[in-house]
Formats: C-alpha cells, sequence, structure tokens
C-alpha cells in the first residue's frame, strides 16, 4: 500500500464499526512481527471478510468491484504489465478499451502504484477493486502460463553439461560444487522452490530412480507429479540444495538435515526443511515448506466443533495436567500444540518447549532446540525445565519411557505440559502409554485430555456440486438411519482454481476424549481400548468419522475424504 494508506484504511474501517480498534492494533501487530498488507492480515486473522473489505474500498473510493474468477482475462493484456510489477503493487491488467487499461487493485488509494502503471504501460490506467486473494491467484494462474516453464528452464541444459558419477566412484566434491553452480541447475532449483510457493504445496520430493528422477509436490495432503528432469541432472540437484542448507556435498552414504530461508517478492521470506537421505538409486531430498504467514494459531478456526473446542480449551486451561494430541506426521498436530500455546502464551506463565525441530518461533515461548547427538533429547530438556521454574511445559514427542515418566510426574507436580503421540485415535493412547511402563493409576490421575486429529481436503468452492448418492452410501459410512433420509452431500468439479482436483485448502477433523471419572475408573479396571472408545461416545465424545460426517453435511468435504483419513467406528 502507498506510505500512510494502510494506516488510513485501519482508521476508516474503525470509524465504519466494520473492526473495532483492538482488532486493528492485532492486525498492525502481525504486519510488524510477520510482514503483509494490514488488509491480509485482517481477513487472515478473521476480523473481516475479504468480500466485505472489497465492497468496503469499492464504495469508499466510488470505483467499481470486480470478481476476477468470474471472467478469463486475455493473455495479450496480461502481458502489458511485467509479473514482477503485478507482484510488487498486487495488482493485474483486465481489459483494455482504447487508449485506457483497466486494472484491477486491491488498494485502490494508491497513487504511486498507479503513477508506475502508467508510465510502464503507456495507457491511462483506470482502477477497478478486487480483493489481494484473488489478484495472487490471478497473477500465479495467469503468468504461470507466460513464464515460469520447466521445459523452458531444461532446455538451458546439454548433454555434455553434468555427468553421473556412479556410486562405487569417488566423489570429486569441488567437481560437484562447480556443476551445482551452473546457471540452468540454479535455475531450475529456484523454480522448484518457487513453484511448490504458488502452488500451495505443504512439501517437495525429489526422488531418484534407476532410469528417472521425479519432482513431486504435496499440495493439500495429497502428492501430485510436477516434473521429470533428466536423471543425468540428480547429483548437481542434490548438490545445489545441499549448498543451499550448509550441508556436506560430499558425504552421500548418511542422511542429513538442514534449512533454507528464501525470500521472494516483496518483504516476503519461506523457509524450507530439508531432509537428505540416502537411498539405492542416489539421494532423496525431500523438503518441507514452514511458511509462518500461514501458520493459523486462532484455534476457533481450526476445525474443532463446538463442544470440541470447549473441552480443548477446558483442558489446557487446568493449572496442571497434562493433554496429549495424537495422530500420524503430517495431520496438524504441531498447529494445534501452537494455538493452544498462543491461547495460553501470557506475560505471567513460564512457558518452554522441546521441540525436534522447532518448526515456527514464537514471542513469548522459550523455545530449545533437541540435539541428540550430544544428549540433548525429550527426556534431558524435560529435567532441565522442571529446574526452571516452569507453568506451562510442551514436549515435541513422547517417544520412549523416560520422556512419558518425566512428564506424567511434572503434570501431577503443579504443572501443565502438553505433547503428542503416535496413534490411531484417543483411546488408544492409553493403552500406549500403559505399554510404554506408566502405571495405570499415575495415567489416570495426570491426563486431563487426549485429542486425535486428521487433516481432510475441503471441497472447491468454486466447482462444488451436489453429489447424487443413496441413503445406503451414507448408511455406510456411518450416518444414522435418520440423519441420512435427509442429508445432502456434495463434491468438487474440478476447475483452474484448484487444478482439476475438486479440492482447495484442509480442515482438521477432531476426537476429544475428556478423562472424565467414569473413564479413569476404567482406566484403573483395566478397560481395553474398545471398551474405553465405547465409554467415551456414551459420555458425549465425537469421533474422528463423526467429525468427518458433520463436515460432510455442511458441504466443506467429501465422503471420499472421510473414508481416506478416518477409520470405521464399527470393527
Amino acid at each position: 500500500m502507498a506510505a500512510g494508506s494502510k494506516d488510513r484504511l485501519g482508521e476508516l474501517l474503525v470509524r465504519e464499526n466494520l473492526i473495532s480498534a483492538s482488532q486493528l492494533m492485532k492486525a498492525q501487530e502481525a504486519s510488524r512481527k510477520e510482514g503483509g498488507r494490514l488488509s491480509t492480515n485482517l481477513t487472515k486473522l478473521g476480523f473481516i471478510k475479504e468480500n466485505e473489505l472489497t465492497q468496503f474500498l469499492s464504495k469508499q473510493y466510488g470505483v467499481p468491484s470486480v470478481d476476477l474468477s468470474s471472467f478469463q482475462i486475455d493473455p495479450e493484456i496480461i502481458r502489458l504489465i511485467p509479473e514482477d510489477v503485478a507482484e510488487k503493487h498486487c495488482v493485474i491488467a483486465v481489459n483494455k478499451v482504447g487508449s485506457n487499461l483497466i486494472v484491477a487493485m486491491s488498494d485502490p488509494s494508491n497513487i504511486f502504484a498507479v503513477d508506475d502503471l502508467k508510465f510502464l504501460t503507456g495507457y491511462n490506467i483506470e482502477v477497478v477493486v478486487s480483493s489481494e486473494a484473488s489478484i495472487r491467484e490471478g497473477i500465479a494462474t495467469y503468468y504461470q502460463d507466460e513464464s515460469l516453464k520447466f521445459n523452458e528452464v531444461l532446455a538451458d541444459f546439454e548433454d555434455e553439461e553434468v555427468e553421473i558419477i556412479a556410486s562405487e566412484e569417488e566423489i570429486n566434491a569441488a567437481q560437484l560444487e562447480r556443476a551445482s553452480e551452473d546457471a540452468p541447475v540454479v535455475k531450475l532449483v529456484n523454480l522448484i522452490l518457487l513453484e511448490a510457493i504458488k502452488k500451495g504445496a505443504s512439501d517437495i520430493h525429489i526422488e531418484p530412480y534407476e532410469k528417472n528422477l521425479r519432482v513431486r509436490y504435496r499440495i493439500d495432503g495429497v502428492l501430485h507429479e510436477q516434473m521429470k528432469p533428466p536423471i543425468k541432472l540428480r547429483n548437481s540437484i542434490v548438490s545445489r540444495v545441499k549448498i543451499m542448507s550448509s550441508l556436506d556435498i560430499a558425504e552421500r552414504r548418511l542422511p542429513q538435515d538442514g534449512r533454507i530461508k528464501l525470500k521472494y517478492g516483496k518483504g516476503q521470506d519461506m523457509e524450507y526443511r530439508v531432509s537428505v537421505l540416502p537411498t539405492l538409486f542416489g539421494e532423496k531430498v525431500v523438503m518441507r515448506l514452514l511458511d509462518k504467514s500461514n501458520l493459523q494459531l486462532d484455534m476457533t478456526k481450526l476445525g474443532f466443533e463446538e463442544k470440541q473446542l470447549k473441552d480443548f480449551q477446558h483442558a489446557i486451561h487446568q493449572p496442571y495436567g497434562m493433554v496429549l494430541v495424537t495422530g500420524p506426521t503430517g495431520s496438524g498436530k504441531t498447529t494445534t500444540l501452537y494455538s493452544g500455546l498462543a491461547e495460553l502464551n501470557k506475560t505471567s506463565e513460564n512457558l518452554s518447549t522441546a521441540e525436534d525441530p522447532v518448526e515456527f518461533s514464537i514471542g513469548g515461548i522459550n523455545q530449545v532446540q533437541m540435539h541428540e547427538d550430544i544428549g540433548l533429547n525429550f527426556a534431558a530438556a524435560l529435567r532441565s525445565f522442571l529446574r526452571q521454574d516452569p507453568d506451562i511445559i510442551m514436549v515435541g514427542e513422547i517417544r520412549d519411557f523416560e520422556t512419558a515418566e518425566i512428564a506424567i510426574k511434572a503434570a501431577l507436580t503443579g504443572h501443565l505440559v502438553l505433547s503428542t503421540l503416535h496413534t490411531n485415535d484417543a483411546p488408544s493412547t492409553i493403552s500406549r502409554l500403559l505399554n510404554m511402563g506408566i502405571e495405570p493409576f499415575l495415567v489416570a490421575s495426570a491426563v486431563n485430555a487426549i485429542v486425535a486429529q486428521r487433516l481432510g481436503r475441503k471441497i472447491c468452492q468454486e466447482c462444488k456440486v451436489e453429489d447424487k448418492v443413496s441413503v445406503q452410501n451414507l448408511l455406510d459410512i456411518g450416518v444414522n438411519a435418520d440423519m441420512a433420509s435427509g442429508m445432502k452431500a456434495f463434491v468438487g468439479k474440478g476447475c483452474k482454481a484448484c487444478g482439476e482436483t475438486g479440492y482447495k485448502g484442509r480442515i482438521a477433523l477432531y476426537e476429544v476424549m475428556v478423562m472424565k471419572d467414569e473413564l479413569k475408573d476404567f482406566v484403573l479396571n483395566g478397560a481395553s481400548t474398545s471398551e474405553l472408545k465405547r465409554e467415551a461416545i456414551r459420555l458425549g465424545m465425537q469421533t474422528l468419522r463423526m467429525s468427518a460426517i458433520k463436515k460432510i453435511s455442511e458441504g466443506v468435504t467429501t465422503i471420499e475424504e472421510a473414508l481416506r483419513v478416518t477409520a470405521s467406528d464399527t470393527n
């Protein structure tokens, strides 16, 4: 936005009672800490909807508003504004009438952007207003077709440029480094990293096989093949990634871990957690994208049902005890824990976390990175925390008896302990703790609540249509007969906005088991996992499958997703 327009926009929104003064302060603080425009942070924090903001700007500045998703823009018109300028000012050319160029902007008050565009294009600029999200999406969609193409980058390589190093040969590190610094290799790796951001990927997989090399992106929890570079480039690409993440390029026999921090756009950065693993035909690289700007710390927006949210909040606001979050890798456990910590993060409390790795840094919380090679593991960190006058402790994961024992003792001696386990559902977590060697009376006394979760893909709102399913289909997934007779289900047909998948974005599905007295008695009496589950459901627990069914009935996700990420409640 133009200088001073951020503050002016905020003041105008407060004056019109569209947001409160405290909400404006929170959004301004988010802009200072994490970057991004004030309007972006206002919508991200849920203080105002994008369409409300667009309508307000349209009315305030007397310019029309447009919905970019409702029409196709001519590529010739798109090309009138260079991509870097479109990114810088968050604008996109929409139409051309004579000597006038109609440009969609998220901030119509930005006269500097208008002057810049007039000078660059030679046209008179007519402004229309659209939401920042839809403009960014338009830039990603339209300019992708015009500029960054993998084939164009790969065309820069010549057959003799890079040689494959056979696995049994001695590695010439200097030669490998020179090959990884070749302009086409640098351009290709940068392209892989940037395209992942544009496509909203959570992970990048670079996988070598005997006769080919494959690059895949995990988008909304599902892997999609992106490109197949020539197999001769495998060592150069891996070496380039290693150099960027400060790893040893000569070591190809052992796993390595590192990080890349990439700056892109204006004031934006992305961190990649890099893992290199030796496989049969070379080193596989997996990069996890850590986008702090997209970290959702407002637990009301994570996917909890109303009762589940109340139960979870009640559990984390207890003065002591243990709250466990369970689920497979990549199911959003860390985000749920961080959202809980964000709510508990007050100047009156001492919060310490032991993490492996520390994914995001949060102000006001003492975060400790584990280093197993020097003996700093979860158990060692926990012991140290207990000498640091703690109020709230987060342990990244309970993996063994030692860590579990110390965590349980901390929970029983006046501390609130948050942690994760890898179990299939909430009731089976009890069995996991008992199998580790923790006594039943300690488990019953210490645990406040157990949360199991999964991430399901959301239906794309642009191509959402009703799904013609039979009552029997609904009964088969666990919908009760009364609900099934009048229930509607939806699917996404597939469109440009969602990459023809029918899905865009993800929502968490939760199962919150509060350790009520009846359940504690079951634990003390040695009840099985199935008995605990039946009792928990009787006491009002909503299972993962029930949570998925609720999301299906609300038109948020599909039957296919419910079957993919949740198990049946009946054996």
